[in-house]
């Protein structure tokens, strides 16, 4: 079964292509023009051991938000395309990662239902060129897109690169762990025949 996804996505704001292969190996070639978030999806990548590239184009002489944003939704629409009929998947994660002083809990459930529950204070405006408060927006668009619903809870935590930093590779790790084919489940992970 090949989960591999393309989406190009172009509005007067944004011109974004990204690819998603759900079983790679960790591979990224990453270009958004924010600095910061190239690393944070690099990291994702290699933790959840997804191969994705990005190219992307935004307004960044306004603000970062519609190139964060439309990041979150193209990669929202990507996980919804691979996943396909999402037979056989584990559908549930759960991950604690940490990053020196910073602990996150991610919890995934590829339910077909978006939802997100965001529970990350931060404390600083910008990491680099990254608006911090565009975090949510990313998360809100990607979880939207992708139809789950996922809970991320920043457990403590006291450096902001590091909290970001915890909860990328934690999407990753969770991510990849929910998408995992189980060869014991037979159709989908649900009393309802769908998800």
């Amino acid at each position: 079964m090949i989960r591999i996804a393309e989406i190009t996505r172009k509005t007067t704001e944004t011109d974004i292509t990204l690819k998603l292969d759900l079983d790679g190996s960790g591979k990224a070639k990453i270009d958004t023009g924010i600095g910061f978030l190239d690393h944070m999806l690099n990291l994702m990548s290699k933790h959840g051991q997804l191969n994705l590239e990005v190219k992307c184009k935004g307004d960044l002489e306004v603000d970062t938000h519609h190139t964060v944003e439309d990041l979150g939704i193209v990669l929202g629409k990507a996980i919804k395309k691979a996943l396909g009929n999402k037979s056989g998947i584990k559908r549930y994660s759960t991950v604690f990662t940490p990053m020196d002083e910073a602990l996150s809990m991610l919890s995934i459930d590829i339910s077909g239902r978006s939802f997100l529950k965001f529970n990350v204070p931060l404390t600083r405006e910008y990491i680099g060129d990254f608006e911090t408060e565009t975090l949510r927006e990313f998360f809100i668009a990607l979880t939207n897109n992708s139809n789950i619903t996922l809970h991320i809870n920043l457990q403590y935590g006291e450096n902001n690169h590091h909290i970001i930093e915890s909860i990328f590779k934690g999407f990753g790790r969770a991510l990849k762990e929910a998408v995992t084919i189980d060869k014991n489940i037979e159709g989908v992970m649900s009393t309802k025949g769908i998800l």
